[in-house]
């Protein structure tokens, strides 16, 4: 055991001594069709006995997803903007919902990935927007729950927790995955020492410790580290205080 899991496993117990419950989600994005990944995610789901926010993108989705889907619970679909593709400048950040586009060509897409989404999984959707690359423009905020979402979810700890009137944000947390460099698992010492502190700001009063924790993966990128990495962390959290936490809208 290295001394980063040590130190996390003392903060662990510093919240179960102080009565703490920490509420923990899990969400994997890019899904478009039943693949073998996504059977090894749905089974490490099982295992586990944490469910998976499946954020899929409408316009490439797929019958054989909606299929696996009927036959996965623990897989909760949600929405992965329209298409995934970005429309911002090459000197900037990757956004398919930032401020590039009139507004209202925005909001139609994101609205017509839900409606496509209802219309493939049926009931089963839950109205929650993740914009691809974690952006959106705020200017879109305000329009969300008309479409009918409830929820936003993007990446780092939660400025707000309702952006816009019926909207909540739920976002992720970790991302153990090194995008600019190997595209493998990040320095395991490096993710375990941000897990630990970022639940020790929330102990101490620094960060909204209401904000579910949300572990972020991409099935169809993992490799043996990244698998092996997730598992060991979600097993270690829920051994704690932590406890499996759903997106419903009838309770945001």
């Amino acid at each position: 055991m290295t001394a980063q899991w040590r130190a996390l496993d003392r903060e662990l117990k510093a919240w179960q001594d102080a009565g703490m419950t920490l509420p923990l989600w899990w969400r994997d994005d890019d899904a478009v069709k039943h693949t073998p990944e996504l059977e090894r995610l749905a089974d490490l789901s099982g295992r586990l006995g944490l469910p998976v926010h499946l954020a899929i993108i409408p316009k490439d989705a797929q019958d054989s997803l909606a299929d696996h889907l009927q036959e996965a619970s623990q897989l909760i679909p949600v929405v992965h903007g329209w298409a995934h593709i970005s429309h911002a400048p090459a000197t900037e950040k990757k956004a398919e919902f930032g401020a590039h586009r009139p507004v209202d060509d925005r909001l139609e897409e994101a609205e017509a990935g839900l409606c496509r989404l209802k219309d493939l999984i049926g009931p089963a959707l839950r109205p929650m927007f993740v914009p691809p690359w974690n952006r959106i423009a705020p200017d879109m905020l305000p329009w969300m729950a008309g479409l009918g979402y409830g929820a936003l979810s993007t990446f780092t700890p939660r400025s707000q927790v309702k952006p816009a009137p019926g909207l909540v944000q739920i976002n992720t947390h970790l991302d153990p995955i090194d995008w600019k460099g190997s595209r493998s698992l990040l320095p395991e010492d490096r993710l375990i020492h941000q897990v630990t502190q970022q639940l020790q700001d929330r102990r101490l009063g620094q960060a909204d410790a209401d904000e579910p924790y949300g572990i972020l993966t991409h099935h169809l990128v993992h490799d043996a580290a990244i698998w092996t990495f997730t598992e060991a962390l979600i097993t270690r959290l829920l051994a704690g205080p932590a406890v499996a936490w759903t997106y419903d809208e009838r309770t945001s």
